[in-house]
């Protein structure tokens, strides 16, 4: 007879170039960290402010320098991703999927609409790196759902059946024994990859 293995869950929040990582594990009614990193996925400048970098290239040029720096971050995702993976599957957990926190959910313009507003140039850096980190999941064959940020914690609350209140506050005790880094970053993917405990199957892509 095989055992089963304890699920685990990621939540990643993404910046200019790298993500916030935390991996929770166990029964959802009482779970626990077992990791929590830094995935980067950029190297230089401009890679992290992708469409800053491609502001005032000709059409052409600046989707080529996109893609260029797409595939480098999904590369980069993906190999973070993987060493996650592995770390908690060699501690013998079986990862059910990964939480992408998202902005404000709208679909992007056309490209050319993008490199004419600078705050949409803004809204496309944070979105080209929630896509590789989208990308990679699906890489790894983890189950993959995007949550708008401004809507976790009513739907965790809902979902996990606590209040918004006693969540956060499960979630910032959490961070005292593991001391720092333990930033709205690292609370907001811990809230996220408990919320992924028990999210759906059909909740995931």
């Amino acid at each position: 007879m095989t055992l089963r293995r304890p699920p685990a869950a990621l939540g990643l929040r993404a910046h200019s170039g790298w993500a916030a990582l935390v991996a929770v594990g166990g029964g959802a009614a009482s779970p626990e960290i077992l990791d929590r990193r830094r995935i980067e996925m950029a190297d230089d400048p401009e890679a992290k402010q992708p469409y800053h970098a491609a502001e005032e290239l000709p059409l052409a040029k600046a989707r080529a320098l996109l893609d260029r720096f797409a595939s480098q971050a999904q590369a980069r995702a993906a190999a973070g991703l993987g060493a996650a993976l592995a770390d908690l599957r060699t501690d013998g957990y079986d990862v059910v999927g990964a939480i992408v926190l998202t902005a404000s959910g709208k679909p992007l313009p056309a490209l050319e609409s993008i490199l004419a507003s600078h705050a949409l140039i803004h809204t496309a850096d944070g979105e080209h790196f929630r896509a590789a980190l989208a990308w990679a999941g699906k890489q790894h064959r983890v189950p993959v759902a995007r949550i708008r940020e401004k809507d976790l914690v009513a739907q965790a609350a809902k979902t996990l059946g606590r209040s918004a209140p006693a969540l956060q506050a499960a979630v910032t005790a959490w961070g005292k024994p593991l001391g720092p880094p333990w930033t709205q970053d690292q609370k907001l993917s811990a809230l996220g990859a408990w919320l992924g405990l028990v999210l759906p199957a059909a909740s995931y892509s």
